[in-house]
């Protein structure tokens, strides 16, 4: 790229910038962006420069960047997955110039680094980061959040059980796993139910707008702005009459920057996880039902359905990628990250790397090279590896029955699956996938949700 020098005109003071009266010299690149100066050492070249020297094909040897972004990708990313573990462990794509991470121990690395590495909130990607505050941290909060979820996970996973029992046949992917925990949440909020449609809508478009998608990111900021106009009197309505539901606890929270407002209610909602329960549930059930054996397994002892969605998390984790964003400039990796630099943390290739789990590819309910405990940093309490699950955050620093506060969104995550898958076996006797079924896990887009989208099952009717 060409450039060309040029002398800034003064400033408005009519004072020449720079020493002695002389104004510097500025850089301009073809696109009228100034270039800043490089900073150099010794020699005058950067170590960011020869970290980053790579021979012609080097990085594409045996993956292509296109390949990232392709439809094969999206459908089924596992194969990629595996070239980018067993070969380019800190793979540089220099299409969208971020470095893509896939071995278990480096992407934990990376996960639990935040003096190194920041995860920047969903209200960031949408350039919206002073609209509200984030919440969720908050132990009244947290307290309404438990407890909201735990009255209501089984009555509403019977509910809608009850709704298909009798008919013999239902589409457990749209008709349970994709409305439990939407209803769920709404439960939690403690909304009129003839609002939980509309609600449920504006929450997916504003969720699924945060991926950097134009048209999506349009539709979620609208969604943004509608559920911003529809909380704004329910949340005066809670202030002044409070119950112990989530909206509520919002309300009347004394938080630092002043009194709460609609805007911080729907940023706690933006940035709270929805993905995990609703794939986990989805793809429990696929593999249960696509794997007979594991199925027997779970049916002869239902203490192993636990076991079921946690074994799900590693196999066939609905979240499989995240961003993470280096603080400032550091060396990882036989790389020199950037300051800004993105890293994405593959957990899809993560949670099948064979120097972690035997025959990895494989979904063994109960297996023994999983730990089945909450994860205090990189490994388990006993030592063994961890399903990397991004939507539940970092692992807890707090006791796993803590005194003073809610369980973990990690427990309350798993045990809140565990009721509704076991009332879905429960209710719906001799499971199995309709003659014919070819259920597949995919994504919609691009880095969204991997899960099954479709399950048509058929069941003795009640």
């Amino acid at each position: 790229m060409s450039t060309r020098e040029i002398s800034r005109p003064q400033g408005e003071t009519g004072k020449p910038h720079g020493t002695a009266g002389t104004a510097p010299k500025i850089t301009y690149g073809r696109n009228g962006v100034p270039v800043a100066p490089a900073k150099v050492r010794g020699d005058g070249f950067r170590s960011y420069e020869i970290f980053q020297r790579e021979r012609m094909g080097e990085s594409t040897a045996l993956i292509k960047p296109a390949q990232l972004i392709s439809p094969e990708f999206v459908r089924n990313p596992y194969p990629l997955f595996a070239v980018l573990r067993e070969n380019y462990p800190c793979y540089r794509n220099w299409v969208d110039n971020s470095f893509w991470i896939s071995p278990y121990n480096e992407v934990t690395s990376v996960f639990a680094d935040d003096a190194n590495f920041e995860t920047r909130p969903k209200r960031w990607f949408y350039r919206m980061e002073e609209y509200g505050r984030d919440l969720r941290e908050e132990l009244p909060v947290l307290e309404a959040q438990a407890k909201g979820i735990d009255d209501n996970a089984a009555p509403l996973a019977e509910a809608l059980v009850a709704e298909f029992a009798g008919r013999g046949s239902a589409d457990l992917a749209t008709e349970f796993a994709g409305r439990y925990p939407l209803e769920l949440l709404a439960r939690v909020l403690d909304l009129p139910p003839d609002d939980v449609p509309l609600f449920a809508q504006r929450y997916w478009r504003m969720q699924r707008g945060s991926n950097w998608e134009p048209r999506s990111e349009q539709d979620g900021v609208k969604a943004i702005h509608e559920l911003t106009d529809y909380f704004r009197p329910l949340l005066e309505q809670r202030r002044a009459n409070p119950g112990t539901d989530l909206v509520s606890a919002v309300a009347t929270l004394e938080a630092d920057g002043g009194p709460t407002r609609a805007e911080d209610l729907v940023v706690t909602l933006l940035e709270g996880d929805h993905e995990t329960l609703h794939g986990a549930l989805a793809n429990t059930l696929f593999l249960l039902l696509t794997t007979p054996d594991q199925m027997d397994v779970v049916q002869q002892d239902r203490r192993m359905v636990k076991f079921a969605y946690l074994e799900t998390l590693r196999h066939s984790t609905p979240v499989v990628i995240t961003r993470r964003f280096a603080r400032h400039e550091v060396e990882r990796f036989g790389r020199l990250i950037p300051e800004g630099g993105v890293m994405i943390l593959a957990a899809g290739a993560a949670n099948r790397d064979p120097r972690q789990y035997e025959d990895p590819d494989k979904y063994i309910v109960g297996r023994k090279d999983l730990c089945q405990r909450e994860p205090r940093g990189q490994y388990r309490a006993d030592g063994l590896p961890a399903g990397v699950a991004f939507g539940l955050g970092k692992p807890s620093r707090h006791p796993a029955v803590p005194e003073d506060r809610p369980r973990s969104l990690y427990a309350i995550t798993r045990d809140t699956a565990t009721t509704a898958l076991n009332i879905v076996l429960d209710g719906l006797p001799n499971l199995r996938l309709q003659d014919g079924a070819r259920p597949e896990l995919r994504s919609l887009r691009l880095w969204e949700m991997h899960t099954c989208w479709s399950l048509p099952v058929v069941f003795d009717a009640r």
